[in-house]
């Protein structure tokens, strides 16, 4: 049997971030549930308390998984005869370009709800924090594709998430603006039961699902 006899090649399914956003809510916000709804496999309506952190640099979201094991070495194997995952952790890079109170109160690790502009002059003041406070987030990565049947949603969800590294700000000539590099990673949701979650969906993944080998639900 030849070769293009077996093979099973599609390139329709073939993905991209064409656009997309990063959206931070407050860790009192309620869990989310899903991202599509209806028979049309509409975007839902994000809670007010969910804010875009808006442009990003072309890089988007970078997502990192860093793991750890420990391994058991036996004698006469010249391989380890066992191996266990002790760590497992997910990370999400951005490089927020807009300066608003969101990117301001994330990367300077203020709290924010007191933030007040000067009365005459419109001045904000803001004191780097003696200790740095463990602030817990709901960070949801939500990107787009295109396809021939509507939009294909991709999105990765963190709901307890603390930002563990802070990038360098340039301030000086060139084609970068000011902006705000930030490294959020992932920690187990005691209420969620996962420190990450994957969603896929939308009118062009629900075209897509026979295509991609996976079954629908009846009901």
């Amino acid at each position: 049997m030849p070769y293009s006899a077996l093979r099973d090649k599609k390139q329709e399914l073939i993905r991209k971030a064409r656009d997309g956003s990063v959206f931070i809510a407050p860790k009192s916000a309620a869990l989310l549930a899903s991202i599509t709804t209806g028979s049309s496999a509409d975007l839902v309506t994000l809670p007010t308390d969910w804010k875009d952190l808006g442009w990003m640099s072309t890089a988007g979201a970078t997502y990192g998984r860093t793991t750890e094991s420990s391994q058991v070495q036996s004698f006469g194997s010249t391989e380890p005869t066992r191996e266990d995952i002790t760590r497992d952790t997910i990370t999400m890079q951005v490089v927020a370009q807009e300066t608003s109170l969101l990117t301001l109160g994330l990367y300077t690790g203020i709290d924010t709800t007191n933030l007040k502009a000067a009365f005459t002059t419109g001045e904000v003041q803001i004191e780097k924090p003696n200790l740095p406070n463990p602030r817990y987030y709901h960070a949801l990565g939500l990107f787009v594709d295109q396809s021939s049947d509507g939009e294909i949603y991709l999105a990765r969800y963190m709901p307890n998430a603390r930002i563990t590294e802070f990038g360098e700000q340039q301030y000086g000539e060139g084609d970068d603006p000011i902006s705000y590099p930030m490294t959020f990673t992932g920690f187990d949701d005691s209420t969620a039961g996962f420190s990450h979650k994957w969603f896929f969906g939308g009118p062009g993944w629900l075209a897509l699902l026979d295509a991609m080998g996976i079954d629908q639900a009846t009901s």
